[in-house]
């Protein structure tokens, strides 16, 4: 059974995220980046509930890198597993699913002998490239400023 991102209400209690809720989300989303953090004013934990929310759906050890290679474009499996150094395809078939459930990757079943599977982004999915280039971005930075180099 696939499990769904669960998300925190405002009274924060658990809800369920709708597969199929792409362009209200990106609706949503738009919307919430014309917020600044100062325009909140010092509403701390509706921010919490939101960085909860996205840390629920990215965390973990392949999830982030699945969704960055996907920024290139479609991928089958393979292709997925020898990009990503050291994730086994029984780890990266779950995080596939997952991602999936959750809108963010669409899977094709190619009618290809033998048979393949490619994966790509949704166009939910691409709405996370600004967040994937600016954590890279930093740790490029980072990794310089620790290393020097």
């Amino acid at each position: 059974m696939m499990k769904k991102n669960k998300l925190l209400t405002e009274e924060g209690t658990p809800g369920i995220q709708s597969k199929n809720s792409d362009e209200n989300d990106l609706g949503s989303i738009k919307s919430y980046k014309a917020q600044s953090l100062a325009d909140e004013k010092g509403d701390c934990s509706r921010i919490l509930f939101a960085i909860q929310d996205a840390l629920d759906l990215i965390s973990g050890k392949w999830k982030i890198k699945v969704i960055s290679v996907l920024l290139y474009g479609k991928k089958n499996f393979t292709d997925l597993q020898r990009q990503i150094d050291g994730l086994g395809a029984k780890m990266l078939s779950k995080e596939l699913q997952d991602l999936e459930v959750n809108g963010i990757i669409t899977r094709t079943v190619n009618t290809t002998k033998p048979i393949t599977v490619s994966y790509e982004l949704t166009t939910y999915g691409h709405t996370l490239e600004p967040i994937i280039r600016a954590l890279a971005d930093w740790g490029t930075e980072h990794r310089h400023k620790i290393t020097g180099r």
